[in-house]
């Protein structure tokens, strides 16, 4: 009988034992499958499986835009410009632009009456001696150009010169010292990533937005379609009037882009906007420093974008990329070898899909400089190496 008691006793002091290791290790014993149980236990279970996770210092750091707004914003400027002549609501050169007062009287309704052309816009300083960019049509009109520093010093600026065909133009103010941005690389940005849009909207200066880059290669005929380059980076960051010329920076504050236009029904902003690619300004620029204006590469080509029924009368297994409809007699193109009905898959070596990429491409390159360029021919993809000649004037 002694053995026994003692036997047990061994055997609930060693539970009790386990039982404390467990509660001071802070394990518990299984539940019971009891309703009361399982509803005593379920807040300590539902509370465990929902704890927000911590967020990383390095995932903090992407959703804080404060340091690249303070690097951005002393180089994005104000400009104001006027011209001394008058013109008419209906002045064609002002086609593809908001009228200022189509908002207050409508489709038409000051066609009658002459105005002075005046309007603001952003520009951001591309060398420290004061050349600025910005958009052709902020300044195309004008006589008169101020420029208001981020320090609010405000200097005349001439200008040096313009493209319409890609909506750039340089201007300068005499000032040395001025802050510049970095540049980053548009070809690297991808879909989704974070930027912000750095200009004056509605007169509201050193006004910083954020968004993300919906789409890139975008063409919206702003700029009439033919030969103009359309290639722009669309972004959901808030663009209004004022922002044209503007900056857009990536999250460390690298420029980007140019802002450029939105599209809007209402002359405010509605969800899309969109910026020249900075490597494609920085093109364009370089140019107009040097030479007065943008010495452009051509192909000589008449194009058309593929679809999938195209793509099916031509009897080519691809449904993207960009096909030679003409060929200019004696151009780049024709020179090489290329044929109507070719299909650009290639370019510089970039893959063409649209006829937006393919016009920056083009449009990037210098004169005289030697493009390969890749067809699809009848399904049989061909290399040639194109000698790009410059624009005429007639073309």
């Amino acid at each position: 009988m002694k053995n026994i008691i003692s036997t047990l006793g061994a055997g609930l002091f060693g539970g009790l034992i386990v039982l404390l290791g467990m509660y001071w290790m802070g394990l518990t014993p299984p539940i019971e499958k009891t309703n009361e149980n399982v509803f005593q236990a379920m807040p300590a279970v539902h509370y465990a499986n929902n704890t927000t996770p911590k967020i990383s210092s390095d995932l903090m750091n992407t959703l804080d835009f404060s340091e690249a707004a303070k690097i951005a914003m002393p180089a994005v400027v104000h400009i104001r410009a006027k011209s001394n002549g008058v013109a008419s609501t209906g002045d064609k050169s002002l086609e593809g632009y908001t009228n200022p007062f189509k908002f207050f009287f409508g489709e038409g309704g000051m066609e009658e009456y002459n105005y002075p052309r005046a309007g603001s816009g952003s520009g951001v300083i591309y060398t420290s001696d004061g050349y600025i960019i910005t958009n052709n049509h902020v300044v195309e009109f004008a006589d008169e150009i101020e420029v208001t520093l981020y320090d609010n010093r405000k200097f005349d600026a001439e200008i040096i010169g313009t493209d319409p065909k890609s909506d750039l133009a340089v201007i300068k103010i005499e000032e040395k010292g001025l802050p510049v941005l970095q540049m980053s690389n548009s070809d690297e940005a991808q879909v989704g990533e974070w930027v912000l849009a750095v200009g004056n909207p509605f007169e509201l200066t050193s006004t910083v937005t954020a968004g993300i880059i919906s789409a890139k290669g975008r063409n919206i005929r702003l700029l009439g379609g033919g030969d103009a380059i359309e290639s722009f980076i669309q972004t959901d960051a808030a663009v209004n009037p004022g922002n044209s010329g503007g900056a857009l920076v990536d999250k460390y504050g690298k420029l980007l882009g140019i802002n450029t236009a939105i599209a809007s029904r209402t002359g405010g902003f509605s969800g899309y906007s969109f910026a020249i690619p900075v490597q494609l300004a920085q093109r364009v620029v370089d140019d107009i420093m040097a030479y007065g204006s943008y010495q452009r590469p051509y192909l000589g080509v008449e194009i058309l974008e593929l679809n999938g029924d195209y793509a099916e009368e031509l009897g080519v297994n691809i449904s993207q990329g960009v096909v030679v409809e003409n060929l200019m007699n004696g151009g780049s193109a024709q020179y090489a070898g290329i044929q109507p009905k070719d299909i650009i898959v290639k370019a510089g070596g970039k893959e063409i899909k649209s006829v937006a990429e393919l016009q920056e491409v083009v449009g990037r390159a210098q004169v005289g400089s030697q493009m390969e360029v890749t067809v699809n021919r009848k399904g049989k993809e061909i290399d040639f190496f194109v000698q790009l000649k410059a624009q005429k004037i007639e073309e």
